[in-house]
C-alpha cells in the first residue's frame, strides 16, 4: 500500500531482469470477524489500503512497465479469492476489496489488450496456509453455525497460478476458481 515501495519494487525488477513480464497481485489481509456495524474505520481503511490500494498500485507499476517494455505486454493475474463471489459472515471489508479486485481485473483486461497486457483472475478457496488455520477448528457458516472446513494443499493453486502464467499472451484466464473440493461454497451465503 505504499507508493514508493511497489516502485521501488518494480525499478528494482527492471533494473535486474530488463522488463517485467508477469505480476501475481496476491496481497490479502482481513479485519476481525465483527459485525459489520462494530468494524472500526481503521480496521476498515487498513484492509482496503493493503488489499485494493496495494493492488492498484502494483498494477499500475505493471503496467508503466509493460507499456514500455520491448516487446510490449506482459501477464497480471490478480487475486480475489472465493469471497470475490461470495462473502462469508462478518467479513465486510474483505469481501468488498476482494469484489472490487474483479473491477480492477476487468478494467485493466479492458485496458491492456491493445498493449499486450493480459489480466486475469484467480478465486482462491481454503488452500492450506496460516491464514486458513483456524478453518479446521471451525469456521462461522452463513447459518450462524460453527463448522469445520476442509482445506485443500497449497501447492494446487501453485499450479493453477503457474497454468495461468505459463500461457501465451494471445491466450488468456479470464477467472478461474480453485478451492477445496467439499468446502461449503456452492450453495453458500
Amino acid at each position: 500500500s505504499d507508493r514508493d515501495q511497489v516502485e521501488a519494487l518494480f525499478g528494482a525488477a527492471v533494473d535486474r531482469f530488463g522488463r517485467v513480464d508477469l505480476l501475481f497481485n496476491n496481497a490479502g489481509t482481513g479485519a476481525p470477524p465483527v459485525p459489520l456495524e462494530d468494524l472500526s474505520l481503521e480496521d476498515w481503511r487498513r484492509v482496503v489500503d493493503v488489499n485494493l490500494t496495494g493492488a492498484f498500485l502494483c498494477l499500475q507499476a505493471a503496467f508503466r512497465c509493460m507499456k514500455a517494455q520491448s516487446p510490449q505486454g506482459g501477464r497480471i493475474i490478480n487475486n480475489g479469492s472465493i469471497s470475490a463471489q461470495v462473502p462469508r459472515p462478518r467479513s465486510v471489508a474483505y469481501t468488498a476489496t476482494k469484489h472490487a479486485m474483479t473491477g480492477l481485473t476487468r478494467q485493466a483486461s479492458l485496458d491492456g489488450r491493445a498493449f499486450n497486457i493480459a489480466c486475469g483472475q484467480i478465486d482462491i478457496g481454503n488452500a492450506a496456509t496460516e491464514m486458513t488455520a483456524r478453518m479446521s477448528r471451525g469456521v462461522l457458516q452463513a447459518d450462524g453455525s460453527v463448522a469445520p472446513e476442509p482445506t485443500m494443499d497449497v501447492a494446487a493453486v501453485g499450479e493453477a497460478v503457474a497454468y495461468m502464467a505459463g500461457l501465451p499472451l494471445e491466450a488468456n484466464v479470464q477467472f478461474m476458481t480453485v478451492m477445496a473440493t467439499s468446502m461449503p461454497f456452492i450453495g453458500r451465503g
